[in-house]
């Protein structure tokens, strides 16, 4: 090679590396998240936050583990806990839940199905100590392991290109009389000058610690407040307004942050689990965000509109900061709502005990002993048993170990955009192998498309009436209803209380075209039922079901055409009273 060739080569090599470098410094370099009028907005320009609450890790909330009614917060799930395996087992469990609870597999994962931010939500005692167990009265002592579990978060948010917005769930003191989320045994936040001056103190330091981490989204920094405040008069006789205590920390926890951090947004909640904004306002700087909550409410705009109208009328970005534990369908058409608006959102949960959630963890044998005894249904577990229950629970927590419910992350993403649907399972008829559809895996969609179930969504809040969506509350979050099935050759579940006019869908794949027989396993629940089904649009006569209420039955459907490639089967229900387990195609 000549040597001018060599020297060309060798610049020309040079400035390549230069600009491949060059682009991936760029890949993390968007800048801090911030306000811009109404929007929140990078370096880059407009982001839309897509996130998930990271709740049940260092704060469990009782119905999380299926312990609703059975304790009221963290502390006294800790108390019944210990009175079970000791102190020793009781921190080795806790240890290895939130060792185990969130890892990186965990942020990788969530980045992958979509989300673009988390949501942390902190207990303050990872971070600093009660005020009563000061060994200094008035000053701070700070747990530095607590902020290392967040440093860990952080980083591996960075590494997805998620943006981390931390969140005070759990305040010294306790926020408000819903004792389950800021796990306290009574609230002492807004009668006490010190746990307020710990409070103020825990942000200055959070902040001064990410005060030039890009990742950090910003700081949420009260969650759900509820406490009735009572108009007051002050010593000169003037009258306060409601909420002005609520009001005035928020000032004094900017004024710290302000201290040591100009650059991130500050994330404000209203009182009555964050939307009563009466008193809160004007803002008080001009880089605030102002969030709300919508739980089991209508999803129209009337019930977003007075948060529309403080975006317009204090020139500040909206963000829905907490919502979820509601059907797939609600879900779907609250993010299509909020995006249609300009919201971004957070939903909630990631992991549960409980089908409604992104990662459902399973129970086991001796967990549910311990359920039964606090339960008075049953007796008292030994501390060898209680203790193996306990350690299993906290290896299922492991993402790898826990339920992936891919039907609610698709009503999250890609339903909000379609009406598609997409198979649940990739079946295959390949027609010498007869082929098992489990009925519970009908297709992935919106109802009135993948399925059509009557009762799909729960609007308690806005009507005053309890909706259910699955009734049976396992397997998937749609609006069909599954249960628990005794079929051998089932996948553990079946569809019940069928309703007139319903139905279910499956798309499957056929390797040859030809006439086969279907067959549809049934049991009777009150008497026989009706149906028909649609294959590829053509429609079959009507069947009746056993009356058999003791074993499994086999409808059978005979010389049913497929075709090569695509087919498309709806079961049409024109009576109900009964349960369906599965489905076979043979030829």
């Amino acid at each position: 090679m000549a040597k001018n060739t060599i020297f060309k080569y060798k610049k020309w090599s040079l400035l390549f590396s230069i600009c491949i470098i060059f682009s991936i410094s760029q890949i993390g370099a968007k800048g801090f998240l911030r306000t811009d009028g109404t929007k929140i907005v990078n370096d880059n320009g407009e982001i839309l936050l897509r996130g998930i609450g990271l709740g049940g890790w260092v704060l469990q909330e009782p119905y999380m583990l299926q312990l609703s009614g059975l304790a009221k917060n963290q502390i006294d799930i800790k108390r019944k806990i210990y009175d079970l395996i000791g102190k020793e087992r009781t921190s080795e469990f806790y240890a290895a839940w939130v060792k185990n609870g969130i890892r990186k597999a965990d942020i990788d994962s969530l980045a992958k199905w979509g989300f673009n931010s988390i949501r942390l939500p902190m207990h303050y005692n990872l971070y600093t100590l009660l005020i009563e167990k000061e060994p200094i009265k008035g000053e701070n002592t700070w747990i530095e392991s607590g902020f290392a579990l967040t440093d860990s978060i952080l980083n591996w948010c960075k590494a997805n290109e998620m943006y981390l917005i931390l969140d005070l769930h759990a305040a010294p003191g306790g926020q408000g009389n819903d004792l389950a989320i800021s796990d306290a045994s009574d609230v002492k936040l807004w009668n006490s000058a010190q746990n307020k001056a710990k409070t103020i103190a825990l942000w200055r330091k959070l902040a001064e610690r990410y005060k030039n981490e890009e990742w950090i989204g910003g700081y949420d920094i009260l969650n759900e407040p509820n406490w009735g405040f009572q108009d007051s008069e002050d010593m000169n006789g003037n009258r306060e307004e409601l909420n002005a205590p609520l009001r005035q920390l928020y000032i004094d926890i900017t004024k710290a942050i302000r201290e040591v951090d100009q650059k991130h947004f500050i994330v404000i909640s209203g009182n009555a689990w964050g939307n009563n904004y009466n008193g809160i306002f004007p803002l008080w700087d001009d880089n605030m965000v102002i969030s709300f909550h919508k739980y089991w409410t209508y999803n129209d705009d009337q019930s977003i509109a007075k948060f529309l109208e403080y975006r317009k009328q204090y020139n500040a970005p909206l963000w829905m900061s907490e919502s979820g534990e509601n059907s797939n369908t609600w879900h779907t058409n609250a993010i299509k709502l909020f995006e249609q608006n300009d919201i971004g959102w957070c939903w909630w949960t990631y992991k549960k005990m409980g089908f409604n959630c992104v990662m459902e963890i399973p129970t086991n044998s001796e967990y549910e002993k311990i359920k039964a005894y606090w339960k008075g249904e049953g007796t008292k577990p030994t501390s060898d048993e209680a203790y193996k229950g306990l350690m299993q629970l906290a290896y299922d927590y492991k993402v790898e170990n826990t339920l992936f419910k891919k039907d609610f992350t698709d009503a999250l993403f890609r339903q909000v955009k379609t009406t598609a649907t997409k198979p649940f399972n990739n079946y295959l008829f390949k027609e010498r192998t007869p082929l098992v559809i489990n009925a519970s895996d009908f297709d992935l969609g919106r109802n009135g498309y993948a399925y059509f179930d009557k009762d799909t969504v729960d609007y308690w809040v806005s009507s005053g009436v309890k909706g259910y969506g699955n009734k049976g509350r396992v397997y998937r979050n749609d609006g069909v209803d599954i249960m628990p099935s005794d079929d051998p050759r089932s996948n553990g579940y079946c569809l019940f209380s069928i309703e007139p006019d319903e139905w279910v869908q499956y798309t499957i794949s056929v390797r040859k075209q030809g006439n086969c027989n279907i067959n549809i396993i049934t049991k009777a629940v009150d008497g026989a039922g009706m149906l028909y089904l649609t294959v590829n649009g053509r429609k079959t006569k009507t069947f009746t079901t056993s009356d058999n209420a003791s074993d499994w039955s086999v409808l059978e459907v005979k010389n049913v055409n497929l075709k090569k490639g695509i087919n498309t089967i709806k079961l049409h229900f024109i009576k109900g009273g009964f349960k369906i387990s599965r489905i076979e195609i043979k030829r």
